[in-house]
C-alpha cells in the first residue's frame, strides 16, 4: 500500500513540474491567437473614435535610435479592425534654438488583420507628441498623444 501511494505522490510531482515548465513564463508572447493582440509589450493605448489603437515594442519602451514598433486596432469588444492606412509621426515642437522635429514611423502590414509593424528612428530622448490618423474602411481618425523616448 505504501509503494503504491509513494508512486501516485511520484507520478502527480512530476505531472506538475513538467505542467509548470511548459507554461509561458511571460504574458508577453505572441497572444494574438487568445487576446487579439500581437506580442509585445504595450507602451500606450489610446482612444481613437470608437475604436482603441496600442503602439506596442519590444521592451515596453519608446528608445533613441532605430526602433520597430508594433500598432494595433481593436473595436469595443476587443475585436481587431483593419483600418486601411495608417501614419504616425513623432513630433517635438522647437526648443531654444532648435527647431522642430518630425520622426515619421514607416508601417507596413502584416498577416493579422488591424495589426501593422513600423520602423522609426527616433532623434532624441525626452517627451514627443505621437500624431497618429488613419483612413479605410473604418473610416478616418485622428489623435494625438504624449509619449517619452528614453
Amino acid at each position: 500500500m505504501k509503494r503504491r501511494f509513494r508512486f501516485i505522490t511520484l507520478l502527480l510531482v512530476a505531472i506538475f513540474v513538467i505542467g509548470a515548465a511548459c507554461k509561458s513564463k511571460s504574458g508577453q508572447t505572441d497572444t494574438t491567437a487568445t487576446s487579439g493582440m500581437p506580442a509585445g509589450i504595450v507602451v500606450k493605448t489610446v482612444k481613437v473614435n470608437n475604436l482603441t489603437a496600442t503602439l506596442l515594442s519590444s521592451n515596453g519602451k519608446l528608445k533613441v535610435g532605430d526602433q520597430e514598433v508594433t500598432l494595433a486596432f481593436n473595436d469595443a469588444v476587443g475585436k481587431s479592425v483593419d483600418v486601411g492606412a495608417v501614419s504616425l509621426n513623432f513630433h517635438m515642437p522647437p526648443m531654444g534654438g532648435m527647431g522642430a522635429m518630425n520622426d515619421v514611423v514607416t508601417f507596413t502590414t502584416t498577416d493579422t488583420l488591424g495589426v501593422y509593424r513600423g520602423k522609426v528612428h527616433v532623434s532624441m530622448a525626452g517627451e514627443w507628441q505621437a500624431q497618429l490618423a488613419y483612413e479605410g474602411s473604418a473610416g478616418t481618425g485622428k489623435t494625438t498623444f504624449s509619449v517619452t523616448a528614453q
